[in-house]
């Protein structure tokens, strides 16, 4: 049994003060308004002076700390190892449109990371922001590997076709969390139709859809929002396309990269207001360059980036995903909406895992897993829980 004492527990409705949260066997197994006594049996984490939030959960990471998901090998280990050091208790390793053989590869890691679940943060199914997305809104994905999805009239792919990929993608159903599509592309809305049925969360994203075709994808399945404004066409009265189409749908969930750089805060906002908290799945959007100084170079899927003043570009200066980490995001969303530490949780943690369908993950209650963090007076990690076991201690230096 582990008894986390005196701190202030953010609840899904409210923050309880100086109180006790109560471990055993992997979860949580009360939540105790007043401090134990003394004789009571366990282990004791003093959290006095600090708050207790649910474990962050971040479902669109390209990377941290100059490891890329892409870059093979023990790729996956590496960055689980890392990320409670932000808060973060279970990812979505995220790839960029990349080879058949590339895409098999990470899925496999995945699956023995899943099966044989390494030290630090939870592997969950893959986020593929995948092959089949709008070149004219790619960004810093590899225009040489998006493909068109399968249909009659599809003009033959060079290198590999769009059928390979899907095959790996039916191969590895269960590794497979998330894929972004465009739905504006010929035979977008049957491959929505498609993934949605075979149970993976379809995501419109790095689309030039207009708001008739959005909706003509979250009406065939479709349910989430790839990073919310970016690579997407601006709103307008008149016009108001993609982002309009997730603003006005209560059953899409969007992500929104919360480093106030990609979204200004004052859209931020909007964005909370329009979806509520529970609408938004805060992200990092974080690449290898996370966690790395200003200056250093890190890899996306493996072209170069270089880590700028507030987020990561390619050689030659296209906006190439984020430098943000998870913590820097919760406390980004603190001084944007009315209930800042419950809202911030719910975005950072509770929509997460219900997105994913994770009912026992993202809240601090009795019988959830115990996946928590403790923040200092300055929202700064203090201690990382996953399943009851504390996998990072700041002042250890582990």
């Amino acid at each position: 049994m582990l008894l986390v004492t005196g701190g202030n527990l953010v609840l899904p409705d409210r923050v309880l003060e100086e109180a006790t949260l109560v471990v055993e066997a992997a979860q949580i197994a009360a939540v105790q308004e007043r401090s134990p006594k003394k004789s009571t049996p366990g282990d004791r984490l003093d959290a006095r002076g600090c708050f207790v939030v649910p474990g962050f959960i971040d479902v669109h990471v390209h990377g941290v700390d100059g490891h890329d998901v892409l870059d093979g090998g023990a790729a996956l280990t590496t960055i689980a190892a890392r990320m409670p050091r932000f808060g973060v208790t279970a990812f979505c390793p995220t790839t960029v449109a990349c080879s058949p053989d590339a895409l098999r590869d990470v899925l496999t890691q995945v699956r023995l990371c899943r099966a044989a679940p390494p030290p630090g943060a939870r592997v969950l199914g893959a986020h593929l922001e995948s092959n089949f997305i709008n070149p004219a809104m790619c960004g810093a994905q590899p225009v040489e590997h998006l493909r068109l999805p399968p249909s009659p009239d599809a003009v033959p792919d060079v290198g590999f076709t769009a059928a390979d990929v899907l095959d790996v993608i039916a191969g590895h159903r269960d590794e497979v969390a998330i894929v972004t599509v465009a739905p504006e592309l010929p035979g977008g809305i049957e491959l929505v139709t498609l993934l949605a049925e075979a149970g993976h969360r379809v995501s419109l994203g790095h689309s030039s859809a207009d708001f008739a075709t959005a909706h003509a994808a979250f009406d065939a399945g479709a349910r989430h929002a790839t990073h919310l404004f970016n690579r997407m066409p601006p709103m307008s009265h008149r016009a108001p396309g993609l982002v309009g189409a997730v603003l006005s749908r209560d059953d899409v969930t969007a992500e929104l990269i919360c480093d106030g750089y990609h979204v200004h805060p004052a859209v931020m906002r909007l964005a909370i207001a329009a979806k509520t908290p529970a609408g938004i799945v805060a992200i990092s959007d974080g690449t290898a360059g996370a966690g790395l100084p200003v200056g250093a170079c890190a890899r996306l899927g493996g072209r170069s980036i270089r880590v700028g003043e507030r987020a990561a570009f390619l050689d030659d200066g296209t906006l190439a995903g984020s430098t943000l980490t998870m913590d820097g995001a919760f406390r980004q969303l603190l001084t944007l909406s009315r209930d800042g530490l419950v809202d911030a949780a719910t975005m950072c943690a509770t929509s997460p895992a219900r997105a994913l369908g994770l009912d026992k993950h993202g809240i601090i209650a009795p019988g959830a897993a115990a996946d928590f963090v403790v923040l200092d007076q300055e929202m700064a990690v203090k201690y990382t829980c996953i399943a009851g076991e504390i996998v990072y201690a700041r002042d250890s230096g582990a």
